[in-house]
């Protein structure tokens, strides 16, 4: 079966949309050879590399075998890049530029990879030369709450993998960095209703996990959604947070949220952050310093 891409995939509604249109697409098919067709695609953000291998983990796990074919040689250059299509028997290519975020997978179930998992979030994300100036406290405190979400993936106990994957565009004027963090754990609509109660939609249930204070953690209880932090960090730095859980879609991006409902179904979380690096602010948690500007 080949599953051709129409058209550019990008880090938005439409493309979180074709991309986990995917899994209804292929289940319903007797092949057992999927071929993703690339020949219409000329622009993929890479990041997206994080949602694509989490589908054909699902796919893989139905008993299906993916290959590619037909790629625009801009974006098999960036996918060999990051690492992606190493699996698929293609040789990697230097990053020169360093704009590439390395894709990489974890098993939450070894307990290794906790440690190769904050490594990654540190030399990929905020030790980036051009990452905003902030404390060592507050970097902790960033990577701690990313953590939670591959920590919600292991306490479930439903998660094989997590994926991981960026990229960075440090000529556009903001200088975006997207990093992309997918699990099919426990979602969060099923991680809110549980701690509220009542039955919530989806992308409401992702709209409560980013309140202040906020969390589905209790006790000594680990696995809480805590995205609070992030979210403020985001704010101050104008960049943009994704969150699609379930058939939930939720976005906020300069002081405008918007939620949305999926027309498929995704078995998991898939988190998107992108931080604007094309900021000469100092950020610090607002309990280290006095000075109430650029901290929080």
């Amino acid at each position: 079966m080949d599953i051709i891409f129409q058209n550019d995939i990008k880090t938005d509604f439409n493309g979180y949309q074709k991309l986990i249109s995917i899994i209804d697409r292929a289940k319903y098919s007797d092949d057992v050879e999927i071929v993703f067709d690339f020949q219409y695609v000329f622009f993929f953000e890479a990041n997206l590399c994080a949602v694509l291998a989490t589908i054909i983990e699902i796919l893989e796990q139905q008993g299906k075998n993916v290959s590619f074919k037909n790629f625009n040689r801009a974006v098999e250059t960036i996918l060999r890049k990051n690492g992606f299509l190493m699996t698929y028997g293609y040789a990697p290519i230097h990053d020169r530029y360093d704009t590439a975020i390395k894709y990489q997978r974890f098993n939450p179930r070894v307990r290794e990879d906790d440690n190769h998992f904050e490594n990654y979030i540190q030399s990929q994300l905020l030790n980036k030369s051009d990452f905003p100036s902030h404390s060592k406290l507050l970097g902790k405190n960033i990577t701690l709450r990313i953590f939670e979400l591959y920590e919600n993936a292991r306490t479930h106990g439903l998660c094989n993998f997590i994926h991981a994957c960026g990229q960075y565009f440090p000529k556009k004027e903001e200088k975006p960095l997207n990093i992309t963090i997918v699990d099919t754990g426990r979602n969060f609509q099923e991680n809110v209703n549980s701690f509220l109660k009542r039955e919530v939609d989806a992308h409401e249930a992702i709209e409560w996990a980013m309140q202040q204070g906020n969390t589905t953690k209790t006790g000594d209880y680990p696995g809480g959604l805590g995205l609070d932090l992030i979210f403020q960090f985001i704010q101050h730095n104008k960049g943009k947070i994704q969150i699609i859980s379930a058939d939930g879609f939720w976005e906020w991006h300069r002081g405008v949220t918007t939620k949305n409902n999926l027309n498929y179904y995704f078995p998991g979380t898939i988190a998107n952050l992108r931080f604007n690096l094309n900021d000469d602010s100092h950020y610090s948690l607002s309990s280290e310093v006095n000075d109430l500007e650029n901290i929080f």
